[in-house]
């Protein structure tokens, strides 16, 4: 049999036992999701850890947030989704992501087999099915406390002690997954927060709130003022500016903004080099050297352009606001932003007092939940300072740099 079929046969047994088995109308628990599973319906009740290894995928249940799972600038992040991935490749396999817009949905999807765990802190206290299991409760809910210090956001801490969730009938599961978060809990902030190599300079930033508009300080150093010299990079960066029909002075403002010039930089999240590249995009863009100024810049003016066509609708007075969000939160969630601006009312195509509005409340559930919104969540604040600090910083190499 080929084990990459196993999970599809399983949930095709289940699905004909409930078809053709006389069930009575299901009692309902815990927020009125969960149903008296028929004692024929065993398909789902023998798939535990051996046939998630046989078949090589862990299927991880969550909801968006700063804590559990986001995107950004294309990549995949998220304290407890990085700590499921490490747990999968404790157990020899690979982890794919669902993303629930719901508690209720992290359950019901849990118990009728859509996924295999749940990593998501979920209350020890609160009402659930008899045939669910809590994992690494003392684990998940110091990292949770930890990260709220950390982050200094007292949003992450828990209300009372959380788990994670795995279907009692997968028992053997329930038991390795505990076992593990109990085993590793002093590495476990490790695990969770991205690595940072030590071989280079390292900038970690931290979000202000995400309803309110961080300060903006445009002011920065220019290398010459008399000479016309912002920074030693300036002849890579009017060859690229050239190239996309921007004022060199802007891309300028944006490098200065990544990096500070520094063309060794890495950021806390993994973005590299002088535009601050993640791997994936300078994979997307043939950029090996990242780390080399002139191909860092090469990459970063590639997807520029990219974002250029995205946007070429959005009358251009307006685009380069749309294009610079886009490079720092990644196009999906600039695009979720503008639909989300257009059910409020407001204009999709104008930046200030519109789509900035919406940016800016993007770390709120009501948001990022919102159906039109397909990227989830982001911290909406720091897009909002990126944009900003670069157009007044843009303006201020104009004042100074003829």
């Amino acid at each position: 049999m080929n084990f990459l079929n196993l999970r599809f046969i399983f949930a095709l047994l289940l699905t004909f036992t409930l078809l053709t088995a006389c069930v009575q109308p299901p009692s309902t628990v815990a927020e009125g999701v969960f149903t008296t599973k028929d004692d024929g319906a065993d398909a789902l009740a023998h798939y535990d850890l051996q046939d998630i290894q046989q078949v090589g995928e862990l299927i991880a249940l969550t909801l968006y947030g700063p804590a559990s799972y986001f995107e950004w600038r294309g990549e995949d992040f998220g304290p407890q989704y990085r700590l499921a991935e490490a747990f999968g490749r404790s157990i020899g396999v690979s982890v794919r992501v669902e993303v629930c817009r719901s508690r209720s949905e992290l359950l019901s999807r849990l118990m009728v087999g859509d996924g295999d765990l749940v990593a998501y802190g979920v209350g020890v206290a609160d009402t659930l099915p008899a045939d669910v299991s809590f994992c690494g409760q003392t684990a998940i809910t110091q990292l949770l406390d930890t990260l709220s210090t950390l982050e200094r956001d007292p949003t992450l801490r828990p209300q009372g002690d959380v788990a994670w969730l795995v279907r009692r009938s997968s028992g053997e599961l329930a038991d390795t997954l505990d076992r593990w978060l109990r085993s590793t809990s002093s590495q476990l902030l490790a695990l969770a927060l991205p690595p940072i190599s030590s071989s280079h300079h390292h900038r970690r930033t931290r979000s202000g709130s995400a309803s309110a508009a961080p300060s903006i300080h445009p002011a920065s150093p220019v290398l010459n003022a008399a000479a016309g010299q912002i920074s030693r990079y300036d002849h890579y960066i009017k060859i690229r500016a050239r190239e996309l029909g921007w004022d060199w002075r802007l891309l300028a403002a944006q490098a200065y903004q990544e990096s500070g010039f520094d063309p060794h930089a890495v950021s806390w999240m993994g973005a590299q080099g002088l535009m601050q590249l993640m791997p994936s995009t300078a994979r997307s863009f043939g950029v090996t050297a990242v780390f080399d100024p002139a191909e860092n810049l090469r990459g970063a003016t590639a997807f520029i352009k990219t974002l250029q066509q995205r946007y070429a609708a959005i009358p251009a007075a307006e685009r380069t606001s749309f294009i610079l969000a886009a490079y720092n939160a990644g196009p999906g969630h600039v695009d979720d932003a503008r639909r989300l601006a257009e059910k409020h009312g407001l204009n999709p195509n104008v930046w200030q007092g519109h789509v900035a509005d919406i940016v800016l409340r993007m770390s709120d559930a009501s948001y990022y939940n919102d159906p039109v919104c397909r990227h989830g969540y982001f911290r909406g604040s720091e897009t909002y300072g990126y944009v900003s600090n670069i157009l007044a910083r843009w303006a201020d190499y104009r004042a100074k740099i003829r």
